[in-house]
Parts: structure tokens; C-alpha cells; sequence
């Protein structure tokens, strides 16, 4: 398989070029947010985010923000080009090249909903994720990769569900009904669902090749936005801004 990340940065080589953004000098940076700036004041606190466990790079890109979780955080700031040249060996590197590539896509108008929701939006979201995959998919098995607890909520109350989770403090412990289980059961989790619904950090941590796969993959959240447009997956972020 072609190396995804190759493939995302000759394409955004190819659209940065043509729109002359390479040639000139622009500011690009990467922050991390306060749990508060994140995702501000949601109903419960079993996030990953308020638990410490990730955070989210922000991109900043002639006034159009990207966002990235990661595990790995950081500032940078240098130009477009540098960030495409750069070799994505840790989960730092992708987080910035990631969040980057949504700032851009954003500015250029090419993608929307690329900072994370907000208080109870995340349970809205969650809502309408079992509502959008029973109508499209039907009384599926799911995998979800990623313990995102409104979405685990939410699916598990509709079809059957299974979380694979890379958070060991996650692991082996029951959410809403459901055992949350680790890389271990990668395989047989996948070869037992019917859909995977994918978390757009596995683009950041660099285990996202083993879930694309010849079965109906839906990706969520926002680190996933450029990536999905650019190679055409199917992306589900409800009430992200």
C-alpha cells in the first residue's frame, strides 16, 4: 500500500502550489488548547480531554484554524512549505503536518467543520451518529476505534458494539455495557463488524492503516477533515465548527 502520508503530502503540494501559497512567506502555528478552550463546559467529564490523556494542536493559517489530537504536544511555527517537507516520524510531527493540512483546506474553502464541538454538542453529535448509521447502514455490528463515551452511549443503546482503545487505564474496563478492549483484539474485532467507525487520531498516531480495509469504514471527528476530503473517505462530524 502506497504510504498514506506520501500520498497526502503530494496533494497538498500539488494544491498549495497551484494557489501560490509555497512561493510566500506564511505564518503558520500550532498551539495547544486548555480543556475549557477545547471543548468548553460538556455535561460529563469522561473525555480524554479532561482526563489528560490528549490534547489538540491548533493551526493557525491566514485566520483559519485546524485542529489535531494528539498525545504528543507542542508549539511550532515556521511556513506552508516547511511543514510539507517535514519527515512525519512521531506523533508531534504528524499532529502539526495534520492540523496544518485542515487549516489550509479550510482557508481554501475546501472542507468545513474543522475545530471541535463544544458543552453539549458532543451528546447531539453522538445522537445523530446512531441515527445517520441506521439509515445508511442498517442494524449493523460496529467496531468503534477510539473510546469516545457519548458515542459509546449512544451506539451501544442501538446496535451491537464492540471499542478497541489505546488508553490502558480504558482497557478491560466496561463502559455503558461494553468492554473496552485493547490492540491485542485488533483482528478479531475488525473481521467481526459489519462497520468500522474509525476515530481521525489513528491519522496522528499512526495506526490508521490497519483499519483501511475492504469493509464500510466511516471516520469521525476533526483531525480526520483534510485527510477524508483528500482521499475521499467518508467522514462523520456533526457539530464540529
Amino acid at each position: 500500500m502506497i504510504d498514506i502520508y506520501e500520498r497526502l503530502k503530494e496533494a497538498m503540494f500539488e494544491i498549495s502550489r497551484n494557489q501560490k501559497l509555497l512561493s510566500k512567506p506564511v505564518r503558520v502555528r500550532a498551539r495547544v488548547l486548555t480543556t475549557e478552550e477545547a471543548i468548553g463546559n460538556p455535561e460529563a467529564d469522561d473525555f480524554p480531554l479532561q482526563k489528560g490523556k490528549e490534547r489538540l494542536m491548533q493551526a493557525e493559517f491566514q485566520g483559519a484554524m485546524g485542529q489535531a489530537f494528539t498525545d504528543r504536544y507542542g508549539d511550532f511555527e515556521g511556513v506552508l512549505e516547511d511543514v510539507l517537507n517535514m519527515d512525519l516520524e512521531n506523533n508531534f510531527r504528524r499532529a502539526v503536518f495534520v492540523s496544518t493540512v485542515n487549516a489550509v483546506l479550510h482557508h481554501l474553502g475546501r472542507i468545513e467543520k474543522t475545530v471541535h464541538c463544544r458543552d453539549k454538542e458532543p451528546t447531539e453529535c453522538a445522537a445523530e451518529l446512531a441515527s445517520y448509521i441506521q439509515r445508511k447502514y442498517g442494524n449493523v455490528k460496529i467496531a468503534l476505534i477510539g473510546f469516545q463515551p457519548r458515542m459509546v452511549e449512544s451506539l451501544s443503546s442501538h446496535f451491537l458494539l464492540r471499542v478497541l482503545d489505546l488508553d490502558e487505564d480504558n482497557i478491560g474496563t466496561t463502559k455503558f455495557g461494553v468492554k473496552i478492549e485493547g490492540s491485542e483484539q485488533t483482528e478479531e474485532t475488525l473481521d467481526w463488524a459489519d462497520l468500522l467507525a474509525v476515530t481521525g487520531t489513528t491519522l496522528v498516531n499512526g495506526t490508521i492503516g490497519s483499519f483501511l480495509r475492504e469493509k464500510p469504514l466511516l471516520f469521525y471527528g476533526t483531525t480526520i477533515a483534510g485527510a477524508a476530503h483528500l482521499m475521499e473517505w467518508e467522514r462523520f462530524c456533526a457539530r464540529s465548527h
